[in-house]
């Protein structure tokens, strides 16, 4: 068992640690600024649109090609893929398209194939989180990962990274029928780790990892501005915020 610190106050009797993958681990303003970007394009081509509406298709879905910034109060930072794909088809009829949800899908689906197979391009890790990860490691800690994206590109991050013996469960948005608000996921990989909510922290960057977190029954969830959402914004879901994961001490 550890102890976690951060400002001031005290996280204790902690043997596991569930991760977020984008925005925690990983830097999502590179990796889902580039996917939503192929994702505009892709729609553009099908529905043969003019591509001066690239950057406006990039902006639902959350993403500032101008700055190359996810954007904070984005359906991509928001929302699990369900409902990103639910919101982004019904934004779309302004351009005068008629489409489903099922037809969005696909295309996000071949979008992922083809981003997949240059997905080593578009990672970079958060250095804060490589030390840290480490760390907890080191200190006997089980560590597992909750994520909205899936299993294939989280399995792809961890092997690029060397992560694979750091990380014992990854769970997808395949390992489990219900969305990662829910909860379930993130049950899910509790079970996996054999691990008791009262001894687990969440670290996630989003208050979809809060709401993940707190109806799997654990009580403290760390919020890192390390993705989309700003400290002051975060503050307003968690008791347990930081800028970066440099700012956690952990003790034994």
């Amino acid at each position: 068992m550890i102890n976690l610190k951060l400002n001031n106050k005290t996280i204790e009797n902690i043997d596991t640690v569930l991760f977020d993958k984008d925005g925690t681990l990983i830097d999502l303003h590179y990796f889902w600024g580039k996917m939503s970007e192929l994702r505009a394009l892709e729609v553009i081509k099908k529905f043969k649109l003019n591509q001066s509406h690239l950057s406006e298709i990039c902006l639902i879905l959350g993403y500032d090609i101008n700055s190359q910034k996810m954007l904070s109060d984005g359906i991509t930072a928001l929302y699990s893929r369900v409902k990103i794909i639910e919101i982004f088809t019904k934004e779309l009829e302004k351009f005068s398209i008629k489409t489903t949800e099922k037809e969005i899908e696909n295309i996000f689906d071949y979008v992922s194939e083809i981003f997949y197979k240059d997905i080593l391009k578009y990672t970079k890790p958060i250095n804060s989180a490589i030390n840290f990860v480490k760390k907890l490691h080191s200190k006997g800690v089980k560590l597992g990962i909750v994520t909205s994206d899936s299993i294939n590109s989280t399995n792809l991050t961890l092997k690029q990274f060397n992560w694979e013996e750091l990380f014992k469960v990854a769970i997808g948005r395949e390992s489990h029928p219900d969305t990662k608000e829910s909860g379930k996921p993130t049950l899910l990989a509790l079970q996996k780790l054999n691990s008791n909510s009262k001894n687990a922290v969440m670290i996630g960057d989003a208050p979809m990892d809060y709401i993940s977190a707190k109806n799997a029954g654990i009580d403290c969830t760390i919020l890192v501005a390390t993705g989309q959402i700003a400290k002051e914004e975060l503050e307003k879901t968690s008791n347990y915020c930081a800028n970066s994961l440099d700012e956690i001490e952990i003790l034994d």
